[in-house]
């Protein structure tokens, strides 16, 4: 079946395994190899020998391998001879695993950015409270007392005795009392209390700067 494939025309198109895994983009076909890429950033290459193709459906590439057994294919240059190949993956099958022997390379590539780190500044202030003076008028109710005469007539008692009436005009003088307003003093007191406070008060305040950072582009060569 791989016999009649274009292998002009696979380039760049999705490999896939026996599962229907994906393994990578074909890259190059090339010395019986097809030369699978898989990954962005960590790069892995798998030379794979055309009669493990399959078929090819004008969009992708399928081989009878699955993704568990591609690792037997990884390398970072093209295999020297088809023999090479042979011993690579008689080596890796008597390690009893599929990976066994096989180094992946990868680089690490350290991202930067940047975080805002605010400080708080503690400052010292003052809060004034003034008592002053003030002139009101107030008013005060007094009650005050005095004394009126007032005359009534009753029936005498039998006690009373009796004398010649007058013979002029007599005045008798009643004593009575009255009172008026005095001295005012006035006397301070204690109308109320003012209970004065510090309670602390947590605000969010926003702080804007500019931070740099670092991105990573990929581009396949």
């Amino acid at each position: 079946m791989s016999s009649n494939i274009d292998w002009n025309k696979v380039i760049k198109k999705e490999a896939r395994g026996l599962k229907n895994e994906h393994l990578g983009e074909v890259h190059e076909v090339t010395n019986g190899y097809v030369l699978v890429q898989k990954g962005l950033i960590h790069k892995e290459k798998f030379y794979i020998p055309q009669d493990q193709v399959e078929s090819y459906d004008g969009h992708v590439l399928r081989f009878k391998i699955s993704a568990d057994e591609i690792n037997r294919y990884a390398r970072d240059s093209h295999p020297a001879s088809i023999e090479d190949q042979y011993e690579s993956t008689i080596e890796i099958d008597s390690g009893g695993g599929s990976s066994g022997g096989i180094e992946m390379e990868e680089t690490n590539v350290p991202l930067t950015d940047e975080k805002l780190n605010v400080s708080k500044e503690t400052q010292q202030s003052q809060s004034t409270i003034t008592k002053e003076p003030v002139k009101e008028t107030k008013k005060v109710e007094v009650p005050l007392t005095h004394e009126e005469v007032t005359i009534e007539t009753r029936p005498p008692s039998g006690d009373t005795q009796a004398q010649e009436p007058v013979s002029s005009k007599e005045v008798i003088t009643i004593p009575v009392k009255k009172q008026e307003v005095g001295e005012v003093t006035k006397t301070p007191y204690v109308k109320e209390e003012v209970v004065v406070k510090k309670k602390h008060i947590t605000e969010t305040k926003e702080v804007t700067e500019e931070t740099s950072s670092e991105r990573i582009n990929t581009q396949d060569i």
